[in-house]
């Protein structure tokens, strides 16, 4: 028997019913805009300040550097999808947590589509974009978090409406460790420092003793750079050993310290699951040293590469999509951005 006519769509009618989110991305060197259509990624450009090796990137100038591309690349995002912005069913951004003045020069471009296009707007924790793209793009169900990037290191699993931390670094974020210490030995920011750490590492055989600090949940990296920095100009120098033994002792050592707070958070939870997110989550050896404890629990491991381990627009989008099919609005007047947000100050009222 023929279905009733109602119930006969057609493509352009099954496309029109579903929700379409762009997301800008801008809280620290990368600018990124994604386009998110019910879990299908359309496009996701992105542009990555870079500077001299040994320097780093200051507020000012990569605000600068966003502000010069933006219009660019939210031109690609919507060419690489084939939308228009009548297409667009609400703008998202990255509220924070990150850099004040390159998350303003985003958010006020947001705010500023959002008006023109005459869409809803949302302001979207970074971490939170971070989580739910790993969920999507893995098809994780409840795992136990890790997120490690530049500006974050924290062991998250999800509870009642939130996203709880389990454990964090109590000074510096484990990316920040790695990146200074590029600085140290004169490392290539190109593409990153971390990535060019990753590949001497590699090379590395001699392990160099570092200073290990869990504290509970807690891990400590500080310390371990202020020993490396100093211990890297007299072995060096001495011919004791050489960058790529510091690079593969580093390594080692802050990865081990992150599997072990991970697996007590796990054995805290019952999980039997891990996702790796974050710009650091794209590190193969990191995520070597975590399947071998997953395998060992039993556990799956799950990760992404870096099209969307590291900072990129699709995630706020996709996170923008959860907020907006949950029915949450934001008003003009409260899109404002913060440069310290906690990933449990949000309630996620998308999950059950």
């Amino acid at each position: 028997m023929q279905r009733p006519a109602k119930w006969i769509f057609s493509e352009s009618e099954k496309l029109a019913a579903m929700t379409v989110v762009i997301g800008f991305e801008g809280s620290a060197n990368k600018i990124g805009i994604g386009i998110i259509r019910d879990g299908e990624v359309l496009s996701n450009p992105r542009r990555t300040y870079i500077t001299p090796p040994g320097q780093g990137f200051m507020p000012s100038d990569t605000a600068r550097h966003h502000r010069a591309v933006i219009l660019t690349v939210l031109k690609e995002a919507l060419e690489q999808a084939g939308l228009k912005p009548a297409d667009i069913d609400c703008v998202a951004y990255t509220k924070g947590p990150g850099m004040g003045a390159p998350l303003v020069t985003v958010a006020l471009v947001a705010r500023t589509v959002a008006q023109l296009w005459g869409k809803p707007l949302l302001g979207v924790n970074h971490c939170i974009g971070h989580i739910e793209m790993g969920r999507l793009i893995t098809q994780a169900d409840n795992p136990t978090v890790l997120y490690v990037s530049g500006g974050n290191t924290q062991v998250i699993s999800y509870s009642e409406r939130r996203y709880r931390i389990f454990g964090e670094t109590i000074d510096i974020a484990v990316g920040n460790c790695l990146d200074r210490f590029a600085r140290v030995i004169k490392i290539s920011n190109d593409p990153s420092p971390g990535y060019n750490i990753e590949q001497m590492a590699k090379k590395g055989s001699q392990y160099v003793e570092l200073p290990y600090t869990v504290k509970g949940m807690d891990v400590s990296f500080s310390g371990i750079l202020s020993y490396i920095e100093e211990a890297s100009h007299k072995m060096l120098s001495s011919g004791q050993c050489a960058a790529e033994d510091l690079c593969f002792s580093l390594q080692e050592t802050v990865f081990s310290m992150l599997v072990e707070i991970t697996e007590r958070a796990m054995a805290h939870c019952g999980s039997k699951e891990v996702l790796i997110v974050g710009g650091v989550g794209c590190n193969l050896r990191l995520q070597e040293m975590m399947g071998v404890m997953c395998k060992e629990r039993g556990a799956k491991l799950f990760a992404t590469d870096e099209r969307f381990c590291i900072d990129n627009g699709a995630m706020i989008a996709q996170a923008g999509w959860e907020m907006f099919r949950s029915g949450q609005v934001m008003e003009l007047e409260d899109s404002w951005i913060t440069q310290r947000y906690r990933t449990d100050e949000v309630e996620v009222t998308w999950r059950n």
